[in-house]
Order: C-alpha cells, then structure tokens, then sequence
C-alpha cells in the first residue's frame, strides 16, 4: 500500500515556531524571577542594567555597580556576566607543573627540540635558557657562528666544543664573568678581537685548545688569570711575545699537558717556555724547532720538569745523540718522539733501551728507514716503535681519530648534551 508522502511535507515557513515558553523549564524560570520581583523584561536580549541588579547577588552587586562609571551618570550599560572557565576532564595540564618537573622532561630533548619548545609560550623560553640544560654543547658543523655562539655562552655553557668553525665580528660582552671550564676552538676562522672577548671573560677555564688560531698579547694576559689550567694547547698559534708566554706560565703552575708545537717561535719565545714551566707538567709537546732548540734548553726544561712522562722533541735538528744521558734523567719517560731529528744516529737508538729501562713507546720517523725497522725492534723488544703518528697530548680528540665521527665526538674524554646534528 503506497503513501503519498508529499502531503507530509511542509514548506518551511508553514512550520509552527517552536518555544520553550510552555516547557518546564520556562515555568521554573518564570517563577525564579517572580520571587526576585522581575518581570518579564529580563528575556530581552539587551537588558538593562537595574533589572540586573535586582536579581544579582549581593557579592556581585557591589563588583558590577563599581565597574563601569557610566552607570552613575543613569547611562544604559549592557553586563554580560562572566564565564566559568572550563575545568580540564582528565590528566595534569603543563601549566600546573613546577618549573622543577618541567626542567626533568626538557633536558631529555636534543638540542633542534629544545629550540623548537623554546618558542611555545614565554615560560617555556625562559625554562629553555636556563643553565642546567646548557652543561655541555657541541657545535661543531654550524657554518656562522657569531650569533649561536653569543646566545650559548649567555647560558652559562661550562663546556664549549664548536672545533673548525667559523665565527664573524663578535664583541661579546657581559656583566659577569662567564662558566667555562672546557673550550675546544681547534682549527677556527675567528678574529683576534672576538677571540679576545670571549677569552677575557675567562678565569675558570681547566681544559682549552686553540690549535692554529692568531692570538695576542691580551689574549695570552687573559689566559693567565686561569690559574686552574690542567691542559693548553697552542700548537700552530701566533701573534704573541715571549714576555707574555713567560707570564702566562709563572702564573698557571698547575699544566700537567701542554702542546706548543710548530708555533712562530724565535729562540726567545722557546727558552721562555722551558725556563717557566711548573714540575707540574707530565706530557709536553715542544716540537717544530729545527734551530730554536737546543741541548742547553732540554737541560733547563729536565732541571724543571723531572716528572715528565710523555715528551715530544720531533722536527728539533740541533739535537743529538748527547742529549740521551740529559733526557735520562727523566725518570719516569714512558713516551719519547725524536722524528725527523736527522743527527741522531740509528746506533745510538739501539741504547735506548738501556738509558730509559721504562720506555714503552718510540717515535723515530724520518730516522730509520723501512728495512733498518726490524732490526731496531729486534734490539728494543719492550719498545713499541712508531705507533704513534700523531701527538695526543692536550688535544680534545686525538688526531688519529675520524674527525666528525658521532662516536667521536668527544672533549677531553667525554661527549656534550647537546650537539647539532643527529645525536
């Protein structure tokens, strides 16, 4: 059987108004007024601000007629009464938790997401800034450097690797004195004057390389107020007097590691170094002088520095096969690099054995050729010949390594928190 369904259908505008004003909820609306005494006037959209205060309580009365000074002068002002704000269904919102938990979950994040948080609201940027999170930063890769390298060390950054960078016109200044107590600007493009802002601000430093950089006497003075170097690395560095280095190292007496290879040294930039040197230091690098050094200054620098353990000579032509008996006086020589010392002899090689009964490593390139090798190790069992082609002393990673390696990428031993790159 078949409806027609047409005769159900109603136009739109023959539908009857729909209104709660029958409904219950219109009857108990209707009687809550007429207990306030209000009359119907309160279901207008715009209401006057009287009929507002008849039926408001009492506590919200005084806050609504002292609200708008309109309402003195029996101007007609619309209220619009507030509202509740919505309670959260479920779990802890970020905002209640205290800035303690909060600095637990942000120093799990690597350092592109911490820099993406940083820009959420500006409590999280200012929890993203502070110094807990900034221990330890590797920026090495980073291609300018000027103004990550500001931001960082307003941080309070206590170790700074940022090795083969490039960093433009820096004048870094700052009220306080900055936290750094390891810095690894190896190999850098950096202006003296911007290396001189930064270092200035230095006393703390324990730890620091500034292999192949310009310097200055400033720089050099600076360095000297860090009383607490353990480790200083200046291979390749120029730019400074001999008088400056004789400061320098009067006053930091507590190197154990000191590399000052193949600078642009005059034979009074070498004995300043021999003749101030700490009996604190145990590995020294001073190789690259073909005609600085001479035996008189291995005499001066083994009456200073009795504990030596690791001692590179290489490249030092003066030097001969009498400087043995000298260098025995090192009593404790574990590591001894003569490369490319061409007038000692590869007979005199031989005793060595004999002269340092310690001596486990030896560095003779350019001395023994390939076919004189076996027989050199033959005479000096106990001796590892020429395993060693790089020097390690006071470098943050050891040449021999793959430079940008992520599992070499280390300072002193151990790697940063924070690095660019994949972590």
């Amino acid at each position: 059987m078949s409806t027609d369904r047409s005769t159900d259908i109603m136009p739109l505008q023959d539908l009857p108004c729909l209104s709660l004003r029958g409904s219950m909820l219109s009857q108990r609306t209707n009687k809550r007024r007429s207990r306030c005494g209000v009359s119907e006037g309160l279901d207008a959209e715009c209401t006057p601000t009287e009929l507002i205060q008849m039926c408001s309580p009492r506590h919200k009365l005084q806050r609504l007629c002292s609200k708008d000074k309109e309402n003195d002068c029996g101007h007609f002002v619309l209220a619009r009464r507030s509202r509740r704000k919505k309670e959260s269904s479920s779990g802890v919102s970020w905002d209640s938790l205290p800035d303690e938990l909060l600095l637990r979950v942000l120093v799990c994040l690597p350092l592109q997401d911490l820099l993406r948080v940083s820009t959420v609201c500006r409590r999280w940027h200012r929890l993203v800034l502070d110094e807990s999170l900034w221990h330890s930063v590797d920026l090495e890769g980073l291609t300018h450097m000027g103004a990550a390298l500001q931001q960082v060390l307003n941080t309070g950054v206590r170790r700074l690797r940022c090795p083969r960078s490039f960093v433009e016109n820096l004048l870094f200044s700052t009220s306080s004195p900055l936290q750094l107590v390891q810095l690894d600007l190896s190999s850098s493009i950096i202006p003296t004057s911007a290396l001189e802002s930064v270092v200035c601000q230095c006393s703390t430093l324990e730890y620091l390389s500034l292999e192949g950089l310009r310097l200055s006497d400033a720089i050099i003075n600076a360095l000297a107020m860090n009383v607490n170097l353990l480790q200083l690395n200046l291979s390749g560095c120029s730019g400074f007097s001999a008088a400056a280095l004789a400061d320098m190292f009067t006053s930091c007496c507590r190197i154990e590691q000191l590399n000052i290879s193949w600078c642009e040294f005059s034979s009074d930039h070498v004995k300043s170094v021999v003749s101030n040197l700490s009996s604190s230091v145990t590995h020294l690098n001073i190789s690259g002088y073909r005609e600085s050094l001479s035996l008189d200054d291995v005499k001066v620098l083994v009456g200073r520095c009795p504990h030596i353990q690791t001692l590179d000579l290489s490249d030092s032509t003066l030097l001969m096969a009498d400087s043995f008996p000298v260098l025995a006086q090192l009593k404790n020589l574990l590591h001894l690099s003569l490369s490319r010392c061409y007038h000692i002899h590869l007979a005199a090689l031989t005793d060595l054995g004999t002269t340092f009964p310690l001596l486990c490593l030896l560095d003779v390139f350019g001395l023994v050729h390939d076919g004189h090798l076996p027989s050199l190790k033959k005479e000096l069992p106990r001796v590892s010949i020429n395993s060693r082609p790089f020097s390690s002393i006071a470098r943050p990673t050891p040449a021999s390594r793959l430079a940008g390696s992520l599992t070499e990428r280390t300072m002193w031993g151990s790697g940063c928190r924070l690095r660019l790159g994949p972590q």
